[in-house]
């Protein structure tokens, strides 16, 4: 976690529970449907609906979260879903240990997971925004994608090792107390955090609910990046499930190789991309680098419909899943720093929960519709589709010319921001005191 600039106490706290909690996931990565098939003895249709629904009615269920989260202290909402999702998750293992463990509760514990998991991200994006200068907010994402990424790479063959040796419920434990150590470490920042004032009436009212999804569309750059990234997340992810079938069940390829495969090459190429995502920013500008990277990754996915058995195509699978990732890793920070420029300080939290909601709710769709696409045609003609289509992706990216009038707006806006924030000079006063930035008030592996 050492980076050559340093941002401050309070930022290394949250970077430190946002490690712990990422590693936590890593770990516990696969532990529900380990549990689905090993314990309750669930079918294939089963272990589909788990992974699919979670993610959908959890995102149906964070839709008033958005407003909820965006008129209250951002640092408290994050600790309280982290506390939601450690006493979630210590559920499933209590259940187990007394012979009462559903497929139903593993469903719930799920949705309440993902839910959890979008007001999160919608708070500490939020604070994030206030809590970091915004010439640092680059340092700060890349920062935590490179932590998604090792902890990608080292989690789930470790959990899976945890697992074979000490049972599926080990991981679900050590992904819960992961939770309630970042809980910890975001009490651990300190400082005041003053409560946002609201805007409209003192109640939500259901309009509000659409608040999020109304500013990213009508914004020129936000309403494209969510429309790419709605495409390629869905389609990737869509493609994974039918990948594992293809060199699992057709091509012959085992269980460790598989697995060591991807794990290796995703982490290290997010690893990597994150880390050249602030020195190319800084050499080329971001917003080439962000269309260049979002360009480049739609170009590798369509190579995994030609995998071949063995060796080859062990290696093929490796290469296309580096260079994929190295993609992603340098899009994602930037990806995730452009949002948060282009969001009005008071709009974030809503931002970022519809920006949540509309992806997950694409990959549960799109995971079902190429589940469908496979089982009528084969696994390696849905993968083929998918890579087709994202070679269309790219034209979702927001033209030149409209990011780079728009790049105006978030430095016009801070700079305001910062004059508003500055103490107005007072009659006969010949010096003054600096003022020190304001905690978090009311963004983004």
């Amino acid at each position: 976690m050492a980076g050559r600039r340093a941002l401050g106490r309070r930022f290394g706290w949250l970077w430190a529970s946002f490690a712990v909690s990422s590693y936590g996931t890593g770990l516990g990565f696969g532990a529900f449907p380990f549990m689905a098939i090993l314990v309750l003895h669930s079918g294939p249709t089963q272990v589909a609906a788990l992974a699919a629904s979670g993610r959908a009615v959890g995102a149906l269920v964070a839709v008033p979260l958005g407003p909820w989260v965006e008129f209250r202290r951002k640092r408290p909402v994050m600790i309280a879903m982290d506390l939601t999702r450690f006493g979630a998750l210590l559920t499933v293992p209590v259940a187990f240990a007394c012979g009462l463990l559903t497929f139903a509760q593993l469903l719930a514990v799920s949705i309440v997971v993902a839910a959890a998991n979008i007001a999160f991200n919608a708070a500490s994006g939020s604070y994030l925004k206030s809590l970091v200068p915004p010439e640092d907010l680059l340092v700060a994402n890349s920062r935590f994608e490179s932590t998604t990424w090792t902890s990608t790479m080292l989690g789930p063959p470790l959990g899976g090792a945890a697992i074979g040796l000490f049972g599926p419920v080990t991981t679900v434990v050590a992904d819960a107390v992961s939770y309630l150590l970042s809980a910890l470490g975001i009490r651990a920042i300190g400082g005041t955090e003053p409560r946002p004032e609201r805007t409209a009436g003192p109640r939500l009212r259901a309009a509000d609910l659409l608040d999020g999804w109304r500013y990213i569309l009508a914004h020129p750059i936000l309403r494209p990046l969510l429309l790419n990234a709605m495409t390629v997340n869905g389609l990737i992810m869509a493609a994974e499930p039918l990948l594992a079938v293809l060199l699992l069940g057709q091509l012959g390829f085992s269980p460790w190789q598989f697995a060591l495969v991807l794990a290796a090459s995703s982490g290290a190429g997010g690893f990597i991309g994150s880390r050249l995502a602030r020195p190319l920013a800084a050499r080329f500008g971001p917003r080439r680098v962000l269309l260049t990277s979002g360009t480049l990754r739609a170009c590798w996915p369509i190579g995994l419909a030609f995998v071949t058995p063995g060796l080859p195509g062990m290696l093929l699978v490796a290469a296309l899943q580096l260079a994929l990732v190295t993609c992603i890793g340098v899009f994602n920070p930037l990806l995730a720093t452009a949002r948060l420029e282009h969001t009005a300080h008071d709009r974030v939290a809503r931002t970022l929960t519809a920006w949540s909601i509309s992806t997950s709710a694409t990959i549960a769709t799109t995971t079902a519709l190429w589940g469908a696409l496979a089982a009528l045609t084969t696994p390696r003609t849905a993968i083929a589709v998918a890579g087709l289509l994202l070679l269309a992706s790219p034209l979702l990216l927001p033209r030149g010319g409209e990011t780079e009038r728009d790049e105006r707006q978030p430095r016009e806006g801070q700079l305001r921001e910062r004059e508003s924030r500055e103490p107005k000079p007072q009659a006969q006063e010949q010096t003054q005191a600096p003022q020190e930035r304001p905690t978090a008030t009311a963004e983004g592996t």
